[in-house]
């Protein structure tokens, strides 16, 4: 992969996740990044704490870069597209994470032939376990594709999807951290409810969470067959899976992807 800079319109939470990561992987040097954001104080604040280079506006983040990451809300993109549109050739390639934005629509914004990529990512790249996919428009490249693999998988893992699925991915990974999150803490709860100390409880409950998802990731075991490892006979692993079961567990997250995928697809309409 040649050495590309690389630049951001939009320093949001994703934004500076994504830039926090790609620093932290060392993929990039926070030199050869450059930002902008339409709040001044968030743009600050971003290049003070990661050491990018802010940028005059989004057209100078075009200018200034090869590979150029659109992290603005949806409703924008329009307007940032044709203020940018000008600026964008041949060289570049425009990566989108802006939610729910199809790639037509941000082709049909820019000059015929535009390389673009439209990314789901997830807010765990700023610690470099982000869980994403990513869909290639119709002038991007084998290369082009290669290149963000590359950018991605320097803060976790990335699949190449087609277009149509990346809702699917939207409901499961992309806004899948959320859920986590309230099972580790609905498990501290339990936890606490049981006697324990809420740090203790808290910090127990999300290392088992970091740590099966790391069996499951670096053993290929299916998840099925880990389970019933710990599972044993007549024991107190069964006792609280029925449990989960009656409460109807698993029905709850496939529902949860379910509502998440069907509002993705809404917001893109």
């Amino acid at each position: 992969m040649a050495y590309e800079k690389i630049g951001f319109i939009g320093a949001g939470k994703m934004g500076e996740a994504l830039m926090s990561g790609i620093i932290a992987a060392r993929s990039r040097k926070a030199s050869d990044i450059a930002a902008y954001d339409a709040s001044d104080q968030r743009l600050a604040q971003v290049g003070r704490a990661l050491g990018i280079a802010p940028a005059k506006s989004n057209k100078d983040v075009v200018k200034t870069s090869d590979i150029v990451f659109l992290a603005v809300k949806p409703n924008i993109v329009p307007d940032v597209l044709s203020e940018i549109r000008s600026a964008v050739t041949a060289k570049h390639l425009l990566v989108s994470i802006a939610a729910g934005v199809p790639l037509a629509a941000i082709e049909a914004k820019l000059k015929p032939k535009c390389r673009v990529i439209r990314v789901m990512p997830n807010t765990p790249c700023l610690v470099g376990a982000t869980a994403a996919a990513f869909a290639l428009g119709a002038g991007a490249t084998s290369d082009d594709a290669k290149t963000v693999a590359s950018l991605l998988e320097a803060v976790g893992i990335a699949f190449r999807v087609e277009e149509k699925l990346l809702d699917a991915v939207t409901g499961l990974s992309g806004s899948g951290p959320a859920y986590i999150y309230v099972a580790i803490e609905a498990l501290a709860d339990g936890g606490v409810r049981m006697g324990l100390p809420r740090d203790t409880a808290l910090k127990l409950a999300a290392q088992t969470v970091l740590g099966a998802a790391k069996m499951v990731l670096e053993t290929g075991q299916h998840p099925g067959m880990l389970k019933d490892a710990v599972a044993s006979p007549g024991g107190t692993t069964i006792a609280a899976l029925q449990v989960l079961e009656d409460r109807g567990f698993r029905a709850a997250l496939i529902a949860a992807v379910q509502a998440a995928t069907k509002r993705s697809k809404e917001l893109s309409q």
